[in-house]
């Protein structure tokens, strides 16, 4: 076997090889194109090698002039693969002279099969033997064809667009890659394209050595996918060191992690996550098998946040339960992102869990804890108000009795008036249901109950309050006003917890007046609105004030300023309001007194009106 059929099948070996070691790369990982372009290119490399030796050892015009027409087919694929590999490796070139170059290299390719003997030659009338490697091998003699210009044109502007991309790639700081890459592929191709005028246009009689231009390129492109591979390689040592960091880290946070990717439609998840779960460490996990898991309760909500989240793009938090083996609940929190492609697909997902089981059970018992302290809360104030309500309550029960009394005088007589008996009984039912109504109001303040949200009117609210407050206010000669604008909204609120508000700050205020001596004793309450989706509720006294470096204080737990105080009004008042979605801060006046201010929302529908106009 000669010494250019040895090393010509050798070539044609190393780029199948090169092709069938980096094609699998891409079917793995569709993202990883370079991979692609580079294996078609190797494998078209092939197809030229043995065109190219079916020539040197042609023994007939015919016959190399047949192999010079089908070479043209593997090169046509070689050079647009290169224009692509180009185009996603270095990431840079102009696309008009892209699609210029291959538009040129497909009409050469129709010119190769339509005119003459092929595209380099009308006719090829003679074979020259010229010795080579060690033996004799063929060169052409004939017309040349004089539409080879095309496909001459075609590689120039090849290499122009080459070099246009690595001048943009070094640009951009790439400079290394666009060296290595660029420069020295647009050298090959300007040394191909110039060898190639001049042997077919006869200037040089010398055997062809594209052969070794071509298989250039792919050495010099296998290298520097080497490089990548290599990278890779580091990198992937990189990640599982990364890795195992990660694991180390999250087992001592105690949280779970799992990464979800699209393309493999892989799972993975850490130990501590499956533990979290309930999942073996050997257990084959998907989205499905872990929603499976959550509390049915809790799975459509899960799923819809998973695909808002891949939709969008963006991060998602989430709190649900899971339901163990043993029929026990675990609540976990969870949040994470999705990572996108450059065409805002979604690659992967990542998310961290968290066991909060405790922080729930906490959170519970605090609520719990909350409504106690407002229930004792509320039975103290109550406390403060009974003298006064029992006065309240006396005078319709004082008049229920005298309106009997009277009925039965009237009934003793031989002629009772009837007219006059229909009179006390509908006084007697109208002090009945006064009295029916202070009952009902401390009923319900004492009742403990959860929070109910609904539309209030403000005037009634402080109306209401106000009718429990009068009598201690008269028992303290303290003047109880209401200033009510006349274009306050409904407000969004429960009537009961806002009834103790305004309870605790009207009786501060008559604790505050009464300890200042006031001759004038006078406590305002007025409410307005706040822009277009608050009303703000200010009570104002004339006492003594307070310091002002505890402005703040005075809403801490246990802080009073009282000897007999328990320091828990103001602190559950301001919990109260901001469980309604306000918040509420005292400020001092000018001529003495504080005032207590709190915001509360506007119901939305109201809300919603006033945003519009």
């Amino acid at each position: 076997m000669s010494w250019i059929t040895v090393i010509w099948s050798m070539v044609a070996a190393a780029c199948l090889t090169l092709a069938g070691v980096l094609l699998p790369v891409w079917i793995r990982d569709r993202t990883a194109r370079p991979y692609l372009f580079f294996a078609l290119m190797a494998v078209a490399t092939t197809g030229f090698v043995f065109c190219d030796l079916r020539m040197i050892q042609a023994q007939t015009p015919e016959e190399f002039a047949a192999a010079l027409k089908w070479v043209h087919v593997p090169i046509w694929f070689l050079l647009v693969a290169l224009v692509a590999f180009v185009r996603v490796y270095l990431k840079a070139g102009r696309l008009w002279l892209a699609w210029s170059a291959i538009g040129l290299r497909t009409i050469a390719l129709l010119l190769d099969f339509t005119t003459g003997q092929n595209l380099n030659y009308n006719e090829i009338t003679d074979l020259r033997r010229v010795a080579f490697l060690g033996e004799l091998v063929s060169v052409p003699v004939g017309v040349p064809n004089p539409w080879m210009l095309v496909g001459q044109l075609g590689v120039l502007l090849i290499l122009i667009y080459v070099a246009d991309a690595s001048i943009t790639a070094w640009r951009r700081g790439n400079r290394r890659t666009a060296l290595r890459v660029g420069g020295i592929l647009a050298f090959l191709l300007l040394v191909a394209a110039g060898q190639s005028a001049l042997l077919f246009w006869g200037v040089i009689k010398a055997p062809t050595t594209l052969k070794l231009v071509y298989p250039g390129i792919i050495v010099l492109i296998g290298y520097e996918v080497s490089r990548e591979v290599l990278r890779a390689s580091q990198l992937v040592h990189a990640l599982r060191e990364g890795e195992q960091r990660m694991n180390l880290a999250a087992e001592a946070a105690d949280v779970g992690i799992w990464v979800r990717d699209f393309a493999r439609n892989d799972f993975w998840a850490s130990a501590k996550w499956r533990e979290l779960f309930g999942f073996a460490l050997t257990q084959a996990v998907d989205l499905e098998r872990m929603l499976l898991k959550l509390h049915p309760d809790d799975r459509d909500v899960v799923r819809q946040a998973l695909a808002k989240a891949v939709a969008d793009g963006g991060e998602y938090t989430s709190e649900f339960r899971l339901v163990l083996a043993d029929g026990r609940i675990r609540w976990i929190a969870a949040q994470g992102r999705v990572d996108l492609d450059t065409s805002r697909r979604p690659i992967r997902m990542r998310g961290a869990c968290t066991d909060c089981t405790a922080r729930k059970q906490a959170e519970r018992e605090m609520l719990q804890l909350r409504h106690e302290i407002v229930h004792a809360g509320r039975v103290s104030v109550m406390g403060q108000f009974a003298s006064a309500l029992a006065h309240e309550i006396s005078q319709p029960l004082g008049a229920i009795q005298r309106n009997a009394e009277a009925a039965s005088i009237i009934l003793e007589t031989r002629s009772p008036d009837l007219d006059e008996i229909r009179a006390i009984v509908d006084d007697i039912l109208s002090d009945d249901q006064r009295a029916g109504a202070v009952i009902d109001r401390m009923r319900a303040l004492l009742r403990r109950r959860e929070i109910d949200m609904q539309p209030l009117h403000v005037g009634e609210l402080l109306g209401d309050v106000a009718a429990l407050s009068r009598p201690d206010a008269a028992a303290r000669q303290v003047s109880l006003v209401l200033e009510i604008a006349d274009d306050v909204p409904p407000v969004l609120g429960d009537r009961v917890h806002l009834q103790q508000v305004l309870l605790n700050l009207i009786s501060n205020g008559m604790d505050s007046i009464e300890e200042a001596g006031r001759k004038v004793r006078r406590i305002a309450v007025t409410a307005v609105l706040d822009g277009a989706r608050a009303v703000e509720i200010a009570v104002a006294d004339n006492g003594v004030g307070i310091p002002p470096d505890r402005l703040e204080q005075v809403f801490s737990s246990f802080f009073t300023t009282k000897a007999t105080g328990m320091g828990m009004g103001l602190s559950i008042s301001r919990t109260l309001v901001e469980t309604h979605g306000g918040r509420l801060w005292a400020e001092n006046l000018d001529d003495g007194g504080a005032r207590l201010r709190f915001t509360l929302p506007v119901a939305p529908e109201v809300a919603t009106e006033l945003a519009a106009a």
